[in-house]
């Protein structure tokens, strides 16, 4: 029997079914080799709060005593401070190189959350810690507050009743148990060290693969720190504040 003749756009239409199985087969070959193939996403739905922009701290750790320094009074955040943060930023660049986390982002939320580990009129030390422990409020369902019964023994907040938030950038402790971070690298991982309270954050903010230079994914990630717009305008404004300030 003779094979049948096929036609130009037969041809064409073969052409292309092949190249799309071979597509396939490439793509679930790269998943079971385990590499991350990327995938486009969407237009930003929230470009306005993109996370402000600021200039890349040193990665050099006495260059960035150095920048902190000279930027202390023009911020208003003390240079120890700034140090934590922009040491979160180079941290952030190889943990998590596709958040574009900046220092901004953690000074605006640093600012809301503890007035950079000044609340109560606390001081911080060459440590790096607040001279008084600072935590928030019992989570015993009052005063706006959700009701989470303890959950650590009281070993980080001090209450076998109920959690409070903990450190300068207050964090519940079964947050903390998930992101917690040794960001000065001295073998302890402590929430009211603002070394490793920053890098926590970081960790915290870039979950869910965010992208912090994307409106919609900053939004999103101020906001699971605390589930209030205003919350998240009030960081976006102190953000803005300290990128301006720090030139």
């Amino acid at each position: 029997m003779s094979t049948p003749q096929r036609s130009d756009a037969d041809a064409r239409q073969l052409e292309h079914l092949l190249a799309a199985a071979v597509v396939l087969v490439l793509l679930v070959g790269a998943g079971v080799a385990g590499v991350v193939v990327a995938t486009r996403r969407g237009p930003d739905a929230a470009p306005a709060y993109a996370q402000p922009v600021s200039a890349p701290v040193p990665a050099d750790a006495a260059a960035r005593a150095a920048w902190a320094a000279q930027r202390e009074a023009s911020t208003g955040v003390p240079a120890r401070v700034l140090v934590a943060y922009a040491g979160a930023e180079v941290a952030a660049r190889s943990e998590l190189a596709d958040c574009g986390l900046s220092w901004v982002t953690l000074a605006g939320l640093g600012r809301v959350e503890s007035n950079h580990g000044r609340y109560g009129g606390a001081a911080v030390d060459a440590a790096g810690r607040p001279s008084e422990p600072i935590r928030g409020p019992q989570l015993d369902g009052t005063a706006g507050n959700r009701e989470i019964r303890d959950t650590d023994g009281g070993r980080l907040d001090g209450d076998t009743a109920y959690d409070r938030a903990v450190g300068p950038l207050q964090f519940i402790p079964t947050t903390w148990a998930r992101f917690g971070a040794d960001g000065d690298a001295d073998g302890a991982s402590d929430p009211d060290d603002l070394d490793d309270a920053a890098l926590a954050a970081a960790r915290y903010l870039c979950a869910d693969d965010r992208d912090l230079r994307r409106g919609d994914d900053w939004r999103a990630a101020v906001l699971a720190y605390n589930r209030s717009q205003s919350y998240v305008d009030r960081v976006r404004r102190e953000a803005v504040g300290a990128a301006g300030a720090a030139g």
